[in-house]
């Protein structure tokens, strides 16, 4: 065997075994990523914040991928399972799933950063476009818009015979695969990077800029002097945007290789190649487009790593996960020992129903918050007061 030949066996082992064993690991981080991070963002004190929502819908966007584009993927290339070659129907769904998922995630992070740049703007009414209503009307029309762009794989998609036994699922040769060829240079090589580190940087800008103006004093009723509370605002949604820049970068970094090899492939498409330059070429693509899969799975990990906020509320998440039945049970039965109390206190203080209704409800706050503090980390010392609340 020529040192040629030898060359293109390797590439294809490495191309299969790339498939092979780091799809599944990547699926398998994928979908903790992106389970963990929609139980963070979907948290009441999160979701109302109109970014929480892009990126809810961005993770959503990254599981569908995980289980269409990926697994499909994955079992083709690394194990030779593609049925999609032997029905139209699956050929078709599969190439229009893989097209939609594939830039509706990145639209969704373009307009997550799109809204960081309108809270962030020195302007207020800017500002005050930045809503969860907003988030809402423009997660709808950018998904309905990439539907009916993508809705040509459902036509143009066929079963292809290359040789006698040996068929492909795969666009139909011609004029439209060259436009399809363009298409995903233009959007998924050159326009979604682009436009994401323009708004990236834009949006830091703005951060710099706010930095620069000092709160301004807030007058109280009593005359006392206080700072605006937009400050815990500004504090959470820093924290969401450092979130949102993180994924972004991932983003580009990870798809600067798929958007070089799509370019060569462009400019070398009409130029005489010998087989091992196709070989090469083809290679370059199959490992380009597994790094583009990288940034749908690792989210929740680089969102660790860069946001407090999100380490805290990913904590308290997976508290809340551990907890049994038999701790809600007994939750229950505290509370209802609390309740008592209350009753026998009325009672002895001759409380009136206003009097009692206030007390009864600072003391369920009081207990609640206790509670929901103290419970989950109680220690050996606390048996005889959890004995006896019961």
């Amino acid at each position: 065997m020529s040192s040629e030949s030898s060359f293109i066996a390797s590439l294809s082992i490495a191309q299969i075994s790339l498939y092979k064993y780091g799809g599944p690991i990547l699926m398998a981080l994928g979908i903790v990523s992106c389970t963990l991070s929609l139980n963070v963002f979907t948290k009441k004190n999160l979701r109302k914040n109109s970014c929480s929502i892009y990126l809810i819908a961005y993770n959503t966007s990254n599981l569908l991928l995980i289980f269409t584009s990926i697994l499909v993927t994955t079992l083709a290339t690394g194990y030779f399972i593609d049925p999609g070659s032997y029905n139209l129907i699956i050929c078709r769904i599969r190439y229009y799933t893989m097209y939609l998922f594939d830039v509706l995630g990145p639209s969704y992070l373009l307009l997550a950063s799109i809204d960081r740049i309108l809270l962030t703007s020195s302007n207020a009414r800017t500002r005050q476009r930045s809503t969860c209503r907003s988030a809402y009307i423009c997660i709808i029309i950018m998904t309905l818009f990439w539907v009916l762009v993508n809705s040509h794989a459902l036509i143009f998609t066929n079963i292809l015979q290359l040789a006698p036994n040996v068929v492909l699922c795969y666009f139909q040769p011609g004029i439209y695969l060259t436009l399809v060829s363009y298409y995903s240079l233009i959007i998924k090589g050159i326009l979604f990077p682009l436009l994401m580190l323009g708004t990236g940087f834009w949006t830091v800008r703005n951060v710099r800029n706010v930095s620069r103006i000092k709160p301004a004093p807030a007058l109280t009723t009593t005359g006392a002097t206080a700072i605006r509370s937009t400050l815990s605002i500004r504090s959470k949604d820093r924290q969401l945007i450092k979130i949102l820049l993180i994924d972004t970068a991932v983003y580009i970094i990870f798809s600067i290789m798929v958007s070089v090899a799509l370019m060569y492939q462009q400019i070398n498409q009409y130029q005489p190649q010998t087989y091992a330059q196709t070989v090469i070429q083809n290679f370059l693509l199959i490992v380009g487009v597994f790094t583009t899969y990288i940034p749908a799975c690792i989210g929740f990990y680089t969102n660790l790593l860069v946001s407090k906020t999100f380490r805290h509320e990913a904590k308290n998440a997976l508290t809340y996960l551990q907890k049994t039945p038999y701790d809600d049970q007994c939750a229950l039965r505290i509370y209802a020992r609390c309740d008592e109390v209350m009753s026998m206190v009325m009672k002895e203080l001759n409380l009136t129903i206003p009097q009692y209704t206030d007390l009864k409800l600072w003391a369920d706050t009081q207990w609640m918050t206790d509670f929901e503090q103290n419970w989950p980390f109680r220690t050996a010392g606390d048996t005889d007061w959890f004995s006896g609340a019961i």
